[in-house]
């Protein structure tokens, strides 16, 4: 009997792009996987059948969460995520009940952040679960050390103190993630993400897509509260589904020659002010012809009436061939294009690790959460990044000539080819840890080891 990983994904691209890589991880090591999310997101992947990765096999299975794709209680996470427990625990225990019927019994769980509520699922039903962390171990060990009231953090009477965080760099009251500040307006966040770690003692194992060669200090400190396996970088295995056209935007790359083009993207969630867009864009302006770039301006999602950015007048023309705006990209394979110089980013945990696995510098242009954090990893301790923002908390539009002396400063300045050999030695160490018998590779392995001795059930 082949055993059966059970994966429960948070509805949210930067929830379960991270948890289907480490599906399909699992699944070239000759496990049975699924993967399961609300169904409303599951209609945004593509179609449902099983996927052969080597000996094994990734399969989806979305459950209706009881509300219309269109209902205005989504995005707010105070009203979905307590209704998203209520229904998944249903739903979830029915799937469960029915491949243990049909002879697949699930051997583990494993839930990404804030789905809390799955471990204890998972315990009622006496099956293994472990977490799957999708930042860095520096957060997770921030976010930790908060919970426990271990070390002194920003407080209504002492906003701005530092945070002293054993084997990490000191953090600022604007470098902590924000989520923990006092001053954050998102506090509901905070109790779901915190609620994860009150619930650790239900998990025998944390998943963490990082590698022990770029955080060695704190994965191995934190390795003494908690059995802690990093696994990562996990998007070096190529993504399963891809239903969007990439041939656009890597033509285009193509015709430029190499380390000539700025790639820049806010991510999913994060929306600047028109303002600041204006800024980059007049900055842009400036450096173009000698320097290219690439923009990915996401229309925000149409739940939030945030209205759609705009770009100076006679922008296009005036920059011609040498910009390019698109809606999406293929993130990874423009990362890895011989023609991309660096990358102007928020600073969320996949860009970066993506950033830092395919050797390129970053523009670190944070906002909120951990974004705050992933900057002074990039440019202080990584050394791969230079800083265009403090987040949003600095309440400022930077203005386009910081802008500019900044991108000039990563592609052709002084900096640009310290940052991008420090970037090319993070390529490397990522390639080691995820080779046979690397550091990511064995911790993959054991943790299989590890839930396939609890269940008893043999891995094929």
């Amino acid at each position: 009997m082949r055993s059966h990983v059970f994966l429960v994904s948070f509805p949210g691209h930067g929830h379960v792009n991270p948890l289907l890589r480490l599906g399909k991880r699992l699944a070239s090591k000759g496990l049975l996987v699924t993967l399961s999310t609300p169904k409303f997101f599951g209609k945004q992947m593509a179609k449902a059948d099983d996927i052969t990765v080597g000996d094994g096999f990734l399969r989806f299975e979305f459950f209706d969460d009881g509300w219309d794709d269109d209902d205005p209680r989504r995005p707010t996470p105070n009203q979905y995520t307590p209704h998203l427990e209520l229904v998944g625990k249903r739903e979830i225990t029915a799937m469960i009940n029915k491949y243990a019927e049909q002879n697949r019994p699930v051997s583990c769980f494993i839930n990404n952040p804030f789905i809390p509520w799955v471990s204890d699922l998972a315990q009622s039903l006496g099956i293994p679960s472990a977490m799957f962390w999708v930042q860095s171990c520096a957060c997770f060990a921030a976010y930790y050390h908060y919970n426990h009231g271990l070390v002194p953090f920003p407080s209504e009477s002492e906003p701005e103190i530092d945070v002293r965080l054993p084997a990490m760099p000191v953090l600022k009251h604007d470098e902590v993630p924000s989520f923990l500040h006092p001053s954050t307006p998102y506090p509901y966040l905070r109790t779901i993400i915190l609620d994860q770690f009150v619930k650790l003692p239900n998990t025998f194992c944390v998943l963490i897509d990082t590698f022990e060669e770029l955080e060695p200090e704190i994965v191995g400190y934190m390795s003494k509260f908690c059995p802690i396996k990093t696994v990562g970088p996990l998007f070096k295995h190529p993504e399963v589904l891809d239903t969007m056209n990439s041939d656009e935007c890597i033509e285009w790359l193509d015709s430029k020659p190499a380390l000539s083009v700025i790639y820049i993207s806010f991510g999913t969630v994060v929306y600047l002010e028109q303002e600041q867009v204006d800024e980059i864009a007049q900055a842009l302006l400036s450096l173009t012809p000698g320097i290219s770039f690439l923009w990915v301006m996401k229309p925000p999602p149409k739940e939030t009436d945030l209205p759609i950015h705009t770009l100076p007048d006679g922008f296009l023309e005036n920059v011609g061939d040498n910009g390019k705006i698109v809606q999406w990209s293929p993130q990874e394979k423009v990362l890895t294009h011989p023609s991309v110089s660096c990358f102007v980013s928020h600073c969320g945990w996949n860009s970066t690790i993506e950033s830092l696995s395919c050797g390129v510098p970053i523009v670190a242009f944070p906002q909120w959460g951990v974004q705050v954090t992933n900057a002074v990893y990039l440019v202080d301790v990584f050394k791969t990044g230079m800083r265009m923002s403090r987040g949003a908390v600095e309440n400022r539009i930077v203005p386009r000539e910081e802008v500019e002396k900044c991108l000039l400063e990563a592609t052709t300045g002084s900096m640009a080819s310290e940052l991008k050999s420090n970037a090319l030695r993070w390529k490397e160490a990522a390639e080691v840890a995820l080779a046979d018998g690397g550091s990511s590779d064995r911790n993959i392995q054991a943790f299989i080891d590890e839930f396939c001795k609890q269940v008893h059930f043999p891995r094929s």
